[in-house]
């Protein structure tokens, strides 16, 4: 299967703290990808140096083939759309306002989003995350869940295949956390988007996800299936707590006391 990202000898730091360590990593076409690892380990950098938030000391990080600093931002987005952990908009802003800004990467920013392609684009991404209901309401109006899913929308209607998600159940309770990875699910199944993501809970993590990427000190401990990789050794060698391993429909699930 072909690599969407290739990723060879990547190093970052924070002043003398050294985060990415000659770090080597491939993402494949078509897969649910997830970074996991314990909170400082490196998988919020690694994520900001490949959606271009960072530049990286040395190495090089290539999207089919091309090195992404030779990359201009504005095509950058026409390929990669990413939701970051923390979004802020206008108070005021309606949903469906916000989501026309997806269409910047084609027009620039501050030109109208007018044209028939863009109101189906727009249409579309409301469609997919079922918030067309919500359109005519200010962002500032919404649930948690609601603004996650608009934020998608946003990200959807670059009308990218690529998408990258930083940590997108943070803050929500449970019900809407199982409604965002349901959706992201579908976008990956039913839509052929490619996703990499961080998560915080690791469950989660095994249970929605293709391929797996643990972290650990700023370089890859382990990358592959959920199935094939995660095992109690692994947990204790990146979280440094002995936990025991089950399954659920296949996927391994980490019994958390």
């Amino acid at each position: 299967m072909d690599n969407v990202f290739d990723i060879k000898g990547l190093t970052f730091s924070y002043g003398t703290n050294e985060v990415i360590k000659g770090l080597d990593l491939s993402i494949k076409q078509g897969k649910v990808t997830t970074l996991i690892g314990a909170n400082g380990c490196g998988k919020s950098t690694l994520f900001n140096l490949i959606t271009k938030n960072l530049r990286p000391n040395s190495g090089e990080i290539r999207l089919e083939g091309k090195d992404i600093s030779q990359v201009k931002l504005k095509d950058f987005a026409r390929q990669v759309a990413i939701v970051h952990q923390y979004n802020t908009a206008p108070a005021d802003i309606s949903v469906e306002k916000l989501v026309a800004f997806g269409r910047t990467p084609y027009h620039g920013f501050g030109s109208p989003s007018n044209s028939e392609e863009d109101e189906e684009k727009i249409k579309r991404a409301l469609e997919i995350t079922n918030t067309e209901k919500l359109k005519d309401k200010a962002v500032a109006q919404l649930s948690g869940g609601q603004k996650q899913r608009v934020w998608i929308a946003m990200a959807l209607a670059q009308d990218t295949k690529i998408l990258f998600l930083d940590e997108p159940t943070t803050y929500l309770d449970i019900r809407y956390q199982l409604q965002i990875l349901k959706l992201v699910r579908k976008l990956n199944e039913e839509y052929g988007m490619t996703v990499i993501m961080v998560l915080h809970d690791i469950n989660q993590s095994l249970y929605y996800s293709d391929e797996i990427v643990a972290m650990k000190d700023g370089r890859i401990t382990a990358q592959g299936k959920p199935e094939e990789i995660i095992t109690s050794e692994l947990i204790k060698n990146v979280y440094d707590v002995e936990l025991g391993i089950s399954a659920v429909n296949g996927r391994p699930f980490v019994l958390p006391v």
